[in-house]
């Protein structure tokens, strides 16, 4: 398995950051390449994701979730991959680490995902990160 990892930090406290990464349907809201989640109970989710000019489809169920410390998930259809956020109270508020693991099964298109993943999904999770900072801002 491939893995990536990136931090972040922002200024909330780490309760009002976990309150927003554990609704896993907003982040829909929170990136332009995930196009739809879909609820399925049980902690698991159905993701619907546009990127490296394809359409990727993949269910997760929430492995771990520990107030406010650690959200992690695991793929257990589709796209192989298992991430965690991690959340860390600082002086300027939370470091927010997201390490996600991937294995794509198909050799051409993993060579050209690993090219793009990297970049790919260290903007996607500012992006993501960007937006939950924005919502923590506005909810105040």
């Amino acid at each position: 398995m491939s893995t990536i990892e990136h931090s972040a930090i922002l200024d909330a406290p780490p309760e009002r950051v976990f309150a927003l990464l554990e609704r896993v349907e907003d982040f829909v809201d929170y990136s332009d390449l995930i196009k739809a989640i879909e609820p399925l109970g049980d902690d698991r989710y159905r993701w619907h994701v546009k990127a490296v000019g394809m359409d990727w489809t993949f269910d997760v169920v929430i492995t771990e979730s520990v107030a406010p410390e650690v959200l992690a998930w695991e793929s257990v259809d589709g796209v192989s991959n298992r991430g965690r956020y991690h959340l860390t109270p600082v002086p300027e508020g939370t470091e927010v680490s997201l390490s996600l693991e991937y294995e794509i099964r198909n050799r051409l298109v993993e060579k050209a995902v690993r090219r793009a993943a990297s970049p790919l999904v260290s903007r996607v999770s500012q992006q993501i990160l960007d937006r939950v900072a924005t919502r923590l801002h506005t909810s105040t």
